[in-house]
């Protein structure tokens, strides 16, 4: 039932969204405030600032931050130098360009343009409930958290080469290849602890798109053991239409388990297309529903 109120709400909101859509699209560069972009659609501030962050998932603000990322990154990786990305994306000074990054990306400006040449990762293995856990760490947060086996599979007889824990952090390092990457178990089994043992914040580093994020958005969502269809997740993202890109944003997840890909299931509801197993998938879920029980 909640569901659907909120479907609703965001349906009625909708006409008005579109407009506040078209308003930033054309003039996110200027960075308008709170109350101009309110004005445009007729509504108060509080008011704008209440409805357009349940219907898209984020405030505007973090909407304007979102597309002047978006900008900069490709023009840095067009080789523009960091100065003119930062005026091309209406900001004041290469600073505020480095902190627009770090808040996105865990990155700074430099780092993003050379694929992370300047960029200081630390990978390592530690045990975790679901078997062997590789965490590559930078350090302002988690980048990649992956799986691993050992052994071989006692029904084939044999051990998906993806599985393995040399591949595993092959899979994670080649994702930022250009980084300076410190082997370090130590700092891993921490993580570990942090993440399945004591708890607390977790601070995440990682990169998407506009619509990836507020896919792993509505992933977080998901009650713990429950399961959405691509398409339900794709529309707690504002985008109903799109359940095959949701499908792929959910694969393009880097943090497996603290962005809970795992509940998420295709039309079909089999437990299939999970980067790190079906077997570990299942397990993931059974575990929390275990624990909800």
């Amino acid at each position: 039932m909640t569901d659907i109120l909120s479907l609703s709400v965001r349906s009625v909101a909708y006409h008005r969204m579109a407009d506040a859509l078209e308003m930033l699209g054309d003039t996110w560069r200027d960075w308008p405030d709170l109350a101009a972009c309110a004005g445009a659609v007729s509504l108060s501030p509080s008011h704008f600032q209440r409805e357009f962050s349940r219907w898209a998932g984020i405030s505007p603000r973090q909407y304007q931050s979102a597309l002047a990322h978006g900008e900069a990154g490709d023009l840095l990786r067009q080789g523009a130098s960091v100065l003119d990305a930062t005026y091309a994306a209406g900001l004041s000074s290469p600073s505020r360009l480095h902190d627009l990054f770090i808040a996105h990306e865990g990155l700074s400006p430099g780092e993003a343009k050379s694929g992370g040449a300047d960029a200081r990762l630390t990978i390592g293995r530690a045990l975790t409930p679901f078997g062997i856990g590789v965490f590559l760490i930078s350090p302002r947060g988690l980048c990649a958290l992956g799986f691993a086996d050992e052994g071989v599979d006692h029904k084939t007889g044999f051990l998906h080469p993806g599985y393995r824990e040399a591949d595993v952090f092959k899979d994670l390092s080649t994702r930022h290849r250009n980084a300076d990457i410190t082997r370090d178990d130590s700092e891993a089994e921490r993580w570990a602890g942090r993440i399945f043992g004591d708890g607390g914040e977790i601070a995440l580093a990682m990169y998407g798109t506009l619509f990836r994020r507020q896919v792993w958005r509505a992933l977080l969502e998901i009650p713990a053991g429950e399961t959405w269809s691509y398409g339900q997740v794709a529309a707690r993202a504002g985008n109903p239409k799109a359940a095959r890109a949701a499908g792929t944003a959910i694969g393009a997840n880097n943090i497996s388990w603290l962005i809970p890909c795992h509940r998420a299931l295709a039309s079909d509801d089999r437990l299939h297309n999970y980067h790190w197993g079906t077997a570990r998938k299942r397990a993931m879920l059974t575990y929390e529903k275990v624990r909800a029980a």
